[in-house]
């Protein structure tokens, strides 16, 4: 059965309870300081994820807004639940309740729309009341006084107040000038007992008709209070009391109002403390530049570039790792060489990880959500209870082996230590094999060299040490996984002075297994040491190459953005001029609507064309190489690409001997060498393109008319063949055609060779006379046109057309 709770005595011990009062000191108000200080890890995995998601979400907000808060809140639940027994609130109590809604209100704005789940959800649990608070900054002022717009009655009654005290005052102030001045001590009015009274001298009290309220000390002078102002006194006491009363009913009334709106109220001070407790949580993750630790897939421990939250001044890093392959880490070193601070890092951020915080880690660190942690660590010597250390010790370690297992997390410290060294590492050793059955994580510091070897001979158990700079005779701090430590007692011994003839006798009394042992160790950790500073070096260049790298990438970027706003500029600068010439184009073409053009008008007209093309600014892409040519056998009907010309169709015939192909496109024809064919990518609309090779010959059977031609594919230059075809034909092509005076037969013939050549030369609109007549002509030749594929319509010549003796076609 899971437990609710984890080892308390060990949460002490990992000093988790210093890591939770620095939370404590980041919140800024009780509830949350509260919430603080109770916080405890817990070993339920969704509990952990949701604290973490508190944690992460409120860094985020606090990234993009760092003057988020709870601002002036007040811890208002004692007050709260005042009014809810019926008791009267004080105006400051009041004061703090209205502060609470104000910051409730700003709080509640900047969660309302918040993008992240958690916060969103928190701005809903906060309610700004804003008729509560409406009412409290109409009745009180920033000190909290109540206001005269408090109530309808309290600025009369208050005025009354102020009216009845004038009088007073002046009356008294006419007595004290003048009636009265032989009587008195001092020309002075004072306050006795709530009324105003004048000092008269005891030997003239006769003269000062009134009541006594008071005397002083020497019996010398009576405080009087006139008989002319008693009435006067009287009024601005009843006066007084009507605001008094005015004023509790005021009170009682707004804490009746807060009574009424307390479960309102609790929610949104328990909204405020969660939401402060939060931020603390992200402001204690970014003081400890801490991380969100990944969750591991199973009971693995990853923690890279971790430090002790409550280690001080320049601290290294270290790097552990346990659970992947081994389940028992056992770290060996010299005194005060890291080895207790390295389990305490352990545990310690492990709880942290469990009570929802950041761990002060690098990215990539794993941990997993231990059903418990357990920890041995320090002096457990105790006079009162007769406990000797190892006793101490030994108590703790039977209290966790009884409640160690799968899931759970056991540090100890010195195992074995306190007793006879042969007892103590065979005690240790067995523990460790215990602990390794039981399906525990395990890591253990120890000085015997008996778990040493137990330890690197153990497969599910690691070996590792904490260095120690054995010129400078001070630890590094660092820890390194897979080789154990020595003590280093003799080094240390003989350079702090020991003489060198004892430290020789203490090596001559190892044995030489021990001293071989040393002795390997040793060099192993010189050859570690010198492939660690290797690996620095490759790295160190591998950087630096991954800079030079990147510099070279931005040039390219560079060079590529300004090669693509040179393109861009050229196309520009193109598209316009291809505007012109169109315009020109269309100007051409309109006049051959009207009339037939002659040949020095299209002259002039090409001449306008070609120096607009010359003008075109020309994209070079840079030369490609050539692509291989895979030898394919073509079969009718597949669609393929003369390499050379760029002719692109559908194989309509080869030759017997397989060397020839010849491609259609648009009713147009090519011929073609085989091995110049290529697959054909993509579709591009057929028919003719640039560049006719040697030996192609393009043929358009009887009565079959021979397309425009597929535009050319990219990269062709715009002075192609084809474009001097068409301009070539042009030249030579009349935009209208007269059949009259030929035979029917005749007539077709050369219509058809006439739409043949009008395309080809780009012609959109053509005139054909054919004549009156009996009209047989007239119908042959509409009769062909309305067939022929090269024609989209035709229609009879309108009035300055030629009529019906001509037919206007439209290619």
């Amino acid at each position: 059965m899971t437990e609710t709770r984890m080892d308390a005595r060990s949460i002490a011990l990992l000093e988790f309870p210093q890591v939770r009062a620095r939370l404590a000191e980041k919140t800024s108000f009780d509830p949350s300081r509260r919430i603080a200080e109770v916080l405890e890890p817990s070993p339920d995995p969704v509990i952990v994820a949701r604290g973490l998601d508190e944690t992460d979400q409120a860094r985020q907000l606090l990234q993009e807004r760092a003057g988020v808060g709870i601002g002036a809140a007040h811890d208002i639940e004692p007050w709260i639940g005042r009014a809810a027994r019926g008791g009267r609130l004080d105006p400051p109590q009041f004061l703090e309740i209205a502060e609470t809604l104000d910051a409730a209100a700003r709080l509640a704005t900047n969660l309302a729309e918040d993008r992240r789940p958690l916060l969103r959800e928190l701005g809903r649990r906060v309610h700004p009341l804003p008729a509560l608070r409406s009412t409290l900054t109409r009745s009180f002022d920033p000190v909290g006084e109540l206001l005269d717009t408090a109530s309808p009655r309290l600025g009369p009654l208050r005025g009354a107040v102020r009216v009845a005290y004038d009088r007073l005052r002046r009356r008294l102030d006419t007595l004290v000038g003048s009636e009265l001045g032989g009587a008195l001590q001092e020309p002075i009015v004072t306050l006795r007992n709530g009324r105003y009274v004048v000092p008269v001298r005891a030997d003239a009290r006769s003269r000062v008709k009134g009541i006594v309220h008071d005397a002083s000390g020497s019996g010398q002078t009576l405080f009087v209070e006139p008989l002319v102002v008693v009435e006067l006194g009287n009024a601005w006491r009843e006066a007084q009391a009507a605001v008094d009363e005015e004023v509790g009913r005021i009170l009682d009334e707004l804490s009746a109002l807060v009574a009424a709106n307390s479960t309102m109220l609790s929610e949104t001070l328990e909204a405020l403390a969660q939401f402060d407790f939060w931020v603390a949580k992200a402001q204690l993750a970014a003081e400890m530049d801490g991380i969100r630790a990944a969750p591991a897939p199973h009971e693995e421990v990853v923690l890279l570039s971790a430090r002790h939250p409550g280690l001080t001044g320049r601290v290294v890093p270290i790097d552990i790792r346990l659970g992947d392959g081994y389940t028992a880490l056992v770290i060996t070193g010299p005194n005060t060489g890291g080895k207790t601070v390295a389990l305490r890092t352990l545990g310690l951020l492990s709880l942290m990880h469990q009570s929802g915080l950041h761990v002060p880690a690098e990215a990539g660190s794993m941990l997993p959500v231990f059903r418990d942690v357990f920890a041995d660590i320090g002096d457990e010597q105790s006079i009162a209870q007769s406990l000797s250390t190892f006793s101490g010790h030994l108590r703790s370690i039977i209290r966790i082996v009884e409640h160690a297992g799968p899931g759970t997390l056991v540090l100890l410290d010195e195992l074995g230590a306190g007793t006879d060294p042969t007892e103590g590492s065979a005690l240790a050793q067995a523990l460790l094999d215990w602990f390794i059955r039981s399906g525990a994580l395990v890591a253990a510091t120890t000085h015997y060299a008996e778990i040493k070897v137990y330890a690197h001979e153990t497969p599910a158990a690691r070996n590792a040490n904490v260095e120690f700079n054995l010129e400078t005779l001070s630890p590094t701090y660092r820890l390194t996984i897979g080789l154990p430590g020595g003590s280093q007692a003799f080094a240390i011994a003989e350079r702090l002075g020991l003489p060198e003839d004892i430290v020789s006798d203490a090596r001559s009394r190892l044995t030489e297994n021990q001293a071989a042992f040393e002795a390997t160790l040793a060099s192993i950790q010189t050859q570690e040491r010198e492939i660690a500073e290797s690996v620095d070096r490759a790295r160190a260049a591998e950087a630096r190459a991954t800079d030079a790298l990147r510099t070279a990438e931005e040039e390219r970027r560079r060079a590529r953005r300004e090669r693509d706003e040179a393109v861009r500029a050229a196309r520009a600068e193109a598209e316009r001029l291809v505007e012109g010439l169109k315009d020109d184009v269309a100007g051409v073409r309109r006049r051959l609507e009207r009339e037939t053009v002659t040949a020095p008008a299209i002259d002039a007209a090409l001449a306008r064309a070609e120096q607009t093309l010359e003008r075109i600014p020309e994209a070079r892409p840079a030369k490609e190489p050539p692509p291989v040519v895979v030898p394919r056998t073509w079969r009718l009907g597949d669609r393929a690409r003369s390499r050379t010309g760029g002719w692109e169709g559908r194989i309509a015939a080869l030759e017997k001997g397989g060397t020839r192909a010849t491609l259609e496109a648009g009713g147009m024809r090519v011929t073609v060498a085989v091995s110049d064919l290529e697959e054909a990518v993509g579709t591009a609309g057929g028919g003719a393109g640039p560049g006719m090779p040697v030996n192609e010959t393009v043929s358009g059977g009887g009565g079959s008319p021979r397309g425009r031609g597929s535009s050319a594919p990219g990269g062709t230059p715009a002075g192609s063949s084809i474009s001097n075809l068409q301009l070539n034909r042009a030249r030579s092509v009349a935009s209208s055609l007269d059949l009259r005076g030929a035979r029917v037969d005749e007539a077709l013939d050369a219509l058809v060779r006439y739409l043949d050549d009008a395309s080809l030369a780009g012609l959109e609109q053509v005139l054909v006379i054919h004549g009156l007549g009996t009209g047989a002509l007239r119908d042959a030749v509409r009769e062909q046109l309305a067939g022929h594929p090269l024609v989209k319509s035709c229609r009879p010549g309108e009035r300055g057309e030629g009529g019906d003796g001509a037919t206007i076609v439209r290619l």
